[in-house]
């Protein structure tokens, strides 16, 4: 709920300038990790994810990674969030995210995207550049505000009280409409995708 008040005062911000925005959940039920069986970049494959995420369903704004993927190519933009737990993201946090971006990545290319992080005390800023490392390797304009993404608290009363982490919140949002704006705006392309090239460290 603490990671829910830092969204929703992101949303409240670009909601202000004009932006759509929904809040999804992953919920509280387990999820599988990617266990890297490459069944979403098989030959004649579907490209996607083969495991099923039981249960997520239920309510209508919790998300599967099937689910929010379908969602994913038409939005514009990403703020996906986490509490921290062992100064690390939460780890049904960090199973969607590895599927989610492996599975579908080509979603998330040329979109603008951000990741905000709820704590106690500690973790945060190691758990944010842990969620970034995802929106890098996809080549996602990443949004910014004037401290890092971060909100602290044990109870959502306790996040309303912190006064910088709600600043650091709505100029976030701003920031990110911003953003948005000026790309649709322009009206140019994102570069030409590039083949990847792999190199092995080890010979």
């Amino acid at each position: 709920m603490c990671t829910n008040e830092a969204l929703s005062e992101v949303a409240k911000e670009l909601n202000k300038n004009g932006v759509e925005t929904e809040i999804l959940w992953i919920g509280n039920k387990p999820i599988q990790g990617c266990i890297c069986c490459l069944a979403c970049r098989k030959k004649g494959g579907n490209g996607e994810c083969p495991f099923a995420d039981v249960g997520l369903g239920e309510n209508a704004l919790y998300v599967d990674v099937k689910t929010f993927a379908e969602k994913a190519k038409e939005a514009d933009g990403f703020v996906f969030g986490s509490p921290v737990y062992y100064a690390g993201v939460n780890g049904s946090m960090h199973a969607f995210m590895d599927r989610l971006f492996f599975a579908y990545g080509e979603y998330f290319r040329g979109k603008v995207g951000a990741c905000v992080v709820s704590a106690r005390r500690a973790g945060t800023t190691a758990s944010v550049d842990n969620l970034n490392k995802y929106l890098l390797i996809k080549e996602m304009p990443v949004a910014s505000s004037n401290y890092w993404n971060a909100v602290h608290g044990s109870t959502p009363e306790d996040v309303r009280k912190d006064e910088e982490g709600l600043q650091t919140m709505r100029i976030l949002g701003r920031n990110m409409a911003w953003m948005l704006k000026c790309i649709h705006s322009a009206g140019i392309p994102f570069p030409e995708e590039e083949e990847k090239i792999k190199t092995n460290f080890i010979r």
